[in-house]
């Protein structure tokens, strides 16, 4: 094609000055060059883009076309074969090498459950790389590829991240399912242990942290033995930890019980990345509040500022009720976007919970002494969340099941 005639004239002579098969640099260099024409493909790929993967935090499109080839990756099927399509329509000639994941070399093993109390999930696949979020024990995960020992995961909450290989028990579709059928329990303490043997004074097997599910073998006196997703046993102190079905099913993310919750997490250190009672940034501590009462919220808080209903700020914030999300940052201004960078929750009489430094109680108040002038400046609205406005309502989901 003629678009692609100075990229093809530059490789036949790299090709040329090369006594064998070009090398990774002369590829690269030839990429790097494809990369910056204009192309021809490249309307259409970010057409799909847009239609399918408009937040890469929550899916995966990553594609690229190098000369008529198409490379790259994506975890949704649909998304290629809408590209395809359109290429094919457009009369545009390809050669297809674009991989749809899951990744071949994790031989069916799909899938995995978080083992440790927390599991730190990264953007990339190194420990030095940014926190994105964390998943707590008993958690299951959608697994795409692999690299170095690290697994592209996927959350219940549909976040992509990188987890380190120890802090999983990758399975394929029968051990999976095994792992779901078996009877869970949910451990409702901040934090805790399991024991090697039912005696609190005995060696631990795991720290626990709310929220993690274990697999229920047998009852003792004043202990539970449980299963770790990775075939360890423990035992686990009987008044905490509750069967999983009845926790769920006694959820009431009311007003009330939505602002003691949140009291309980007063004082945890503010962690970017954090969703457990080890840390939370801002939007893992709502996160965690309304995931306390059955309800899962979206990750980030440019993320949780997209469901519920708006609430009638524009004269103040008396129409606010307890459990009502307040969002923070910097409107769109000048040609530039909004950018949503903070989030809090309402607690009544001019008050807002939320994680800063650590989790703290303002208030909107200028007289109050607790008055943060700081949020109030770059407040941007609030949203009132219903149980159908979430991703997952546990109450009635199967997610450990």
């Amino acid at each position: 094609m003629k678009k692609n005639f100075p990229f093809l004239l530059l490789l036949g002579f790299l090709a040329a000055c090369s006594s064998s098969k070009p090398s990774p640099e002369v590829v690269a260099v030839a990429k790097a060059v494809a990369s910056q024409a204009p192309s021809e493909y490249t309307p259409h790929i970010d057409e799909v883009r847009k239609q399918f993967a408009p937040d890469k935090r929550v899916a995966l499109f990553d594609v690229k076309a190098y000369s008529n080839v198409l490379t790259g990756e994506t975890n949704l099927p649909a998304a290629k074969a809408a590209l395809l399509e359109r290429l094919r329509s457009a009369g545009i000639t390809y050669q297809d090498s674009i991989q749809v994941l899951p990744q071949a070399e994790l031989n069916g093993n799909h899938y995995a459950v978080v083992t440790l109390s927390v599991a730190n999930l990264r953007s990339e696949p190194k420990h030095p790389a940014e926190l994105a979020t964390q998943a707590t024990m008993g958690t299951p995960l959608r697994v795409w590829k692999q690299k170095s020992g690290w697994y592209l995961v996927q959350t219940p909450d549909q976040y992509l991240a990188w987890v380190d290989g120890s802090g999983i028990k990758l399975m394929d579709q029968t051990a999976f399912t095994a792992w779901q059928k078996g009877e869970k329990l949910l451990y409702t303490n901040p934090y805790g242990f399991a024991y090697a043997t039912p005696d609190t004074k005995g060696a631990t097997v795991s720290d626990l942290v709310y929220g993690d599910v274990l697999v229920l073998k047998t009852q003792t006196k004043g202990f539970y033995e449980v299963a770790f997703p990775d075939g360890r046993t423990g035992f686990v102190s009987a008044p905490e930890v509750e069967k999983y079905n009845k926790w769920a099913s006694t959820r009431q993310p009311t007003e009330q019980n939505l602002v003691e919750t949140s009291k309980r997490l007063l004082g945890l250190p503010y962690l970017w990345g954090g969703t457990s009672f080890k840390g939370v940034d801002c939007s893992g501590f709502t996160k965690t509040v309304y995931f306390m009462n059955g309800l899962v919220l979206p990750r980030d808080a440019s993320q949780q500022v997209h469901i519920g209903e708006l609430i009638d700020t524009q004269s103040g914030f008396q129409n606010l009720k307890p459990g009502d999300l307040l969002f923070f940052g910097s409107p769109a201004k000048d040609g530039k976007p909004e950018r949503v960078v903070h989030v809090g929750m309402w607690i009544g009489n001019n008050e807002f919970i939320h994680s800063a430094g650590r989790v703290r109680i303002n208030s909107m108040d200028p007289a109050a002494p607790n008055h943060d002038a700081s949020e109030l400046k770059r407040f941007l609205r609030a949203k009132r969340i219903s149980p159908q406005a979430t991703l997952i309502d546990l109450r009635t989901a199967s997610l450990f099941q």
